[in-house]
């Protein structure tokens, strides 16, 4: 199912497309209830003036506060008003080489699939890998102005929803320490021997699974056992002597202090 519907433009060209979420979530839902009664919570939206009157969605408004309980009223019109057809569609404002963008912008994934003009959509894709480029656009999405970066991987168009460089938190200061150079030798000796091809197939979601059978368990009256992990980390004081035990095939996991 598409979740957007225009277009992307380069230069004079255009080309319709749609975005289709790329990933699905895989949480279980569980409902919040009275521990007393069993009872469903339910969260209702009242107004201030309401005397806990609940408001239904269609009589709910959104409202800038310019003044102390004064406020100028948006609709949905009013904010395509101020979309012209350049904000409507997805503008490719630059490319950039893929490798230059740091992950951490990265939010939300789309795939990108053409409704029409097959034939540049396919030329832009194709010459885009080639060039292992990616595409920096804008567009307003909903009422947010929205930067995105569209790129292709293994024969196939994306769009990534960025972050504005605003959005981007510090990170916080870590203290320098010098590095032993032969615990140095050992950390890259080690990450040598843990080195492999990435096959997401190979990584399970294990505690969605265990939630589910626990699930099933309390269903049939059964009490959950608590149980431990047999490669449960184990806290080594010594750097050196973890990194030995982790390179000698040890198979807990040390954490060094």
């Amino acid at each position: 199912m598409a979740s957007y519907k225009g277009a992307i433009s380069f230069g004079l060209v255009y080309i319709p497309i749609s975005l289709s979420v790329s990933v699905k979530e895989n949480d279980i839902g569980f409902n919040m209830l009275d521990k007393k009664t069993m009872s469903r919570i339910k969260y209702k939206k009242t107004c201030i003036d309401c005397e806990n009157k609940e408001v239904k969605q269609e009589n709910i408004v959104k409202g800038y506060q310019y003044e102390k309980d004064k406020y100028v009223i948006f609709t949905d019109k009013d904010f395509e008003k101020l979309k012209s057809e350049k904000d409507k569609n997805i503008v490719i404002q630059q490319f950039v080489d893929l490798d230059e963008v740091d992950p951490i912008y990265y939010d939300k994934s789309y795939y990108v699939t053409p409704t029409s003009g097959e034939k540049a959509f396919n030329v832009l894709l194709e010459a885009m890998e080639k060039q292992n480029k990616a595409g920096i656009a804008k567009s307003v999405i909903g009422t947010k102005d929205t930067l995105i970066l569209i790129r292709v991987q293994n024969g196939k168009m994306l769009a990534n929803t960025l972050y504005f460089q605003n959005e981007i938190q510090k990170c916080p200061e870590i203290k320098k320490s010098k590095v032993d150079s032969k615990e140095l030798k050992l950390a890259i000796n080690l990450i040598n021997q843990m080195t492999a091809p990435f096959k997401p197939e190979k990584f399970k979601d294990e505690y969605t699974d265990k939630v589910k059978k626990a699930i099933k368990q309390k269903i049939s009256g059964k009490q959950i056992i608590e149980t431990k992990n047999k490669n449960e980390p184990t806290e080594v004081i010594n750097l050196m002597e973890a990194l030995k035990q982790s390179l000698n095939g040890k198979n807990r996991r040390s954490r060094s202090a």
